[in-house]
């Protein structure tokens, strides 16, 4: 069965999702310890009402940090995580946000498809230094030792008349 057949719905995620986002996080082999649905904005992916994957986006001003994206093994390879990042992408837009940032030191490959470029920790720890997981890096220390990525997203043309 292809995504195409299934029954496939992005949502909000609520604070009661938060076992379910905790729950395909580990799943994936992805770390939990500083997701806080309070302090930004998830989405969950639901396969035919099963939840298959989800994307956080950390706020700050005028830039934002995706983070806990995972797809389920079997949900992979269907558009699902293009659907999930996309729909991240938008809201950062919407918002005004001006960049979007992201750690990943397996996934490159796939984040350059979105137009994403390598950035540093230094420069993600100073646009997003009050959001839990560059606060969770800068703590712990394992910040200089992720790949940081950024995209800088189109701006609005400002007309003048």
């Amino acid at each position: 069965m292809t995504l195409t057949d299934m029954h496939v719905k992005l949502r909000q995620a609520a604070p009661a999702d938060l076992p379910t986002v905790l729950d395909l996080l580990t799943r994936c082999g992805l770390h939990t310890g500083s997701v806080d649905l309070g302090a930004g904005t998830y989405w969950i992916a639901d396969l035919d009402g099963v939840p298959g994957g989800c994307i956080g986006l950390e706020h700050g001003q005028g830039v934002s940090l995706i983070r806990s994206t995972a797809v389920l093994p079997e949900a992979r390879s269907q558009g699902l995580g293009r659907a999930l990042v996309r729909s991240a992408l938008t809201h950062a837009s919407l918002r005004g946000d001006r960049t979007v940032f992201l750690f990943s030191s397996e996934a490159g490959d796939y984040w350059t498809r979105f137009g994403f470029g390598p950035s540093s920790a230094a420069e993600i720890a100073g646009a997003l230094p009050d959001v839990p997981q560059v606060k969770s890096g800068l703590s712990k220390g394992w910040i200089d030792e992720e790949l940081v990525w950024r995209l800088d997203l189109p701006q609005p043309e400002v007309t003048r008349g």
